[in-house]
């Protein structure tokens, strides 16, 4: 009866696929209720359940006073993700931040991961607007997926996060330096071979 436990090899990633998503969905609406961003972590059946859903949210935190509390029980409103939720959120100028977590999810700990992400955009953007999520919404994606991925919290350390986004912008330019070298080595060779533009 005395076993050693099996340790793993320190290198080596253990995902423990029974843990329970902490954060059920990512919304982002302006004033009028109309989305900007709407990221559903744990799965919504239909489009028009998730259209129900971003309605319902926005109504329950925009018919509430700035000065109350940021945050509130919803265990009745939002069935499809379960009875143990609470809505979080801040209201900054025109959009509404709102994370849908688990009840025991802590309040400020939430607060600043929303905190964490605004700041990341606001640095990305410099000052982001409502304007900068309709036009720019892949990299608003990707600055979320930086911060939470699959419902989990990855990363809160606004450092950090600046610098994997510097990262990719740098390999996205680098990418399009390759693409348009292959391009001009495409066009050299039809122009030796004599087939001009007109093979484009």
């Amino acid at each position: 009866g005395n076993r050693k436990q099996k340790v793993p090899h320190p290198n080596c990633l253990i995902i423990d696929t029974s843990a329970k998503t902490m954060i059920k969905g990512i919304i982002i609406v302006n004033n009028q209720g109309k989305p900007r961003l709407a990221k559903f972590y744990q799965s919504v059946t239909s489009e028009e359940t998730q259209q129900s859903i971003i309605r319902r949210i926005f109504n329950q935190v925009a018919s509430r006073p700035d000065s109350f509390c940021n945050y509130l029980e919803s265990s009745t409103s939002i069935p499809e993700w379960g009875s143990n939720i609470k809505l979080i959120y801040r209201h900054y100028a025109t959009l509404y931040f709102v994370f849908a977590v688990d009840a025991q999810e802590s309040d400020l700990g939430i607060l600043d991961l929303i905190q964490v992400f605004v700041e990341a955009l606001d640095k990305c953007f410099e000052n982001v607007c409502e304007l900068d999520l309709i036009f720019h919404a892949d990299r608003v994606h990707y600055v979320l997926d930086e911060i939470v991925m699959g419902g989990m919290v990855l990363e809160t350390n606004i450092n950090l996060i600046l610098q994997a986004i510097e990262d990719q912008d740098k390999m996205n330019k680098n990418s399009k330096g390759v693409g348009k070298a292959q391009a001009a080595g495409t066009n050299t060779v039809r122009q030796q071979l004599g087939a001009g533009a007109a093979w484009a």
